[in-house]
């Protein structure tokens, strides 16, 4: 009921995990791997190993999650060899996750990808908001087409990239108008909400470090921004280009909106963050249940046919 067609492959239903959350390491990728997920992508890479920010750098919250990590990481190589390593023994690809301190360290991690043997799935983050001094990328629509221009005359393999929100009708129809003229296998949509601020009341106090408190939102309080940037891609971009909804993702009715807006496959991040990969066999069971009170035995019955009123 659940399979889902994407990048030549199908997966068992649409669910993956958001990068960052619950596959820093080997032993965290293999219990996604072992999980109920469909997919699963690594944790956002840079070229070496990374720190990231001071803690506390990440807190839970009632309806969502509020981080500045820094992208941590164990480095390209890390990330690499595992995938490599484990490519042959799934079904379906693996999704491996770059996200570079500049786009010098992206190119250069994209020809090391290009020239390996990884034969999965390439998520290019051009949507970090929580390193310090860095601004998102995407937000800079000359600068993401000179870099999708740069990748693609070298780049051949599967490549998708992740997308913070944007709040403006011009700003899909710009991005949009941009990201069509590349084969782009994906658009991740959306990162966490940037520069949030969540407050310990009791304690009179941000929540967390770097950045005097201020960082990325998660969770249920962005879901109404991430259904709206999967719709407004998916009414824009071509076809070709699929989406993965990311943000807000809870239960199964989470997942059957974004899925009729258009996604096709879906990412969570605060919610398994909480719960841990059994929310995937979760997720999946209440999306089923979903399908069945409507009558819809695909999920191709419904994916992007989101009404509008006209009346």
């Amino acid at each position: 009921m659940l399979q889902t067609n994407f990048v030549d492959y199908t997966f068992e239903n649409p669910l993956m995990n958001a990068s960052g959350v619950h596959c820093m390491t080997d032993k965290e990728l293999d219990e996604l791997s072992a999980s109920k997920a469909g997919a699963f992508v690594t944790k956002s890479t840079t070229i070496n190993l990374r720190e990231g920010n001071p803690s506390p750098r990440y807190y839970d919250v009632p309806l969502g999650s509020i981080n500045s990590m820094g992208l941590p990481n164990l480095g390209l190589q890390y990330y690499l060899d595992y995938a490599i390593d484990r490519q042959d023994k799934f079904d379906a690809p693996i999704f491996f996750s770059i996200a570079g301190m500049s786009v010098a360290e992206n190119i250069e991690m994209l020809e090391v990808i290009q020239a390996s043997d990884f034969n999965g799935v390439t998520e290019l983050n051009l949507s970090c908001p929580n390193v310090p001094g860095k601004p998102q990328v995407a937000y800079d629509f000359p600068l993401t087409e000179e870099i999708l221009t740069k990748v693609f005359s070298f780049f051949t393999k599967p490549l998708g990239i992740k997308l913070p929100p944007y709040f403006d009708l011009a700003h899909f129809d710009e991005m949009a108008a941009i990201l069509n003229k590349f084969p782009l296998t994906y658009v991740n949509s959306i990162n966490s909400v940037g520069n949030g601020l969540y407050i310990d009341v009791e304690q009179e106090s941000v929540v967390i470090k770097p950045k005097d408190g201020f960082g990325g939102i998660g969770g249920e309080y962005i879901k109404p921004t991430a259904l709206a940037n999967v719709r407004a891609f998916y009414t824009r971009l071509n076809p070709s280009i699929k989406i993965v909804g990311t943000g807000g993702i809870r239960n199964g009715q989470d997942a059957f909106e974004h899925l009729l807006c258009g996604a096709t496959m879906l990412q969570i991040g605060t919610e398994l963050h909480k719960e841990g990969p059994a929310i995937f066999d979760r997720i999946s069971a209440e999306l089923e249940a979903i399908m069945e009170e409507k009558g819809y035995k695909t999920i191709d019955e419904f994916r992007g046919k989101l009404k509008s009123i006209t009346d």
